[in-house]
């Protein structure tokens, strides 16, 4: 006698109670299938510790920096700005060493053409050497929202090398704006690191000073 089709009589009967075991079992449980977030919504507050810095010091007007081949660059770090890149690993010793700040496990940077940005991937080029890991530059200013979900999906602890106009927004897209002590904006400085730590879904803030260079506050 010639087989079914897959589609008829028995055999299909057989394929759909396959196919709709699962879901009746889900159903008998009386547990409700988990629900992905909803547009905008945080995955599970895990705890983080987020480090920011502006990117180094950048030319006075009218003035050109270099870039890293050593050619007149106006989007580029200063001289003080290439001085305070090469000591930036001073600032996470290794974790044997005791440290005011964690040792960054991953480090973003700004991306795109614009002038801040090339400051940004050159401020931490030499700490992501010593680091032995990659500069995330993937993210353009502007696009804080999508930085700060990369930020809290991958290891910690993270620095984040900003543009100085687009922190608050980063700030604001990690859900840490209304911590208590947070500046609105960023100071005029280049020497301050913003640490963002999460314990338990709540976040916590403190300002440190790089103290890097001579003439640092």
């Amino acid at each position: 006698m010639p087989e079914a089709p897959a589609g008829t009589g028995p055999r299909r009967r057989a394929v759909l109670a396959a196919a709709l075991a699962p879901l009746a079992a889900a159903g008998c449980s009386g547990e409700e299938a988990p629900r992905p977030p909803a547009a905008g919504q945080q995955p599970d507050a895990e705890d983080a510790v987020i480090m920011v810095i502006r990117h180094a010091e950048k030319p006075y007007a009218g003035d050109s920096g270099w870039d890293a081949d050593g050619e007149d660059d106006p989007g580029s770090l200063a001289g003080r700005g290439w001085r305070r890149a090469e000591a930036l690993p001073r600032l996470f010793p290794p974790a044997k060493r005791s440290a005011a700040l964690p040792r960054p496990a991953a480090v973003f940077a700004a991306g795109g053409k614009a002038p801040a940005p090339a400051r940004c991937r050159q401020t931490v080029t030499a700490l992501a050497t010593a680091l032995r890991t990659p500069v995330r530059a993937e993210f353009a200013v502007g696009a804080e929202a999508a930085l700060a979900h990369a930020v809290l999906a991958g290891p910690m602890p993270v620095l984040v090398c900003w543009e100085h106009t687009g922190i608050p927004r980063l700030v604001r897209a990690l859900g840490a704006h209304q911590v208590l002590g947070l500046p609105a904006t960023w100071p005029d400085r280049y020497d301050l690191v913003w640490q963002l730590t999460r314990r338990s879904g709540q976040w916590s803030f403190r300002e440190l000073p790089q103290q890097l260079l001579p003439g640092d506050a």
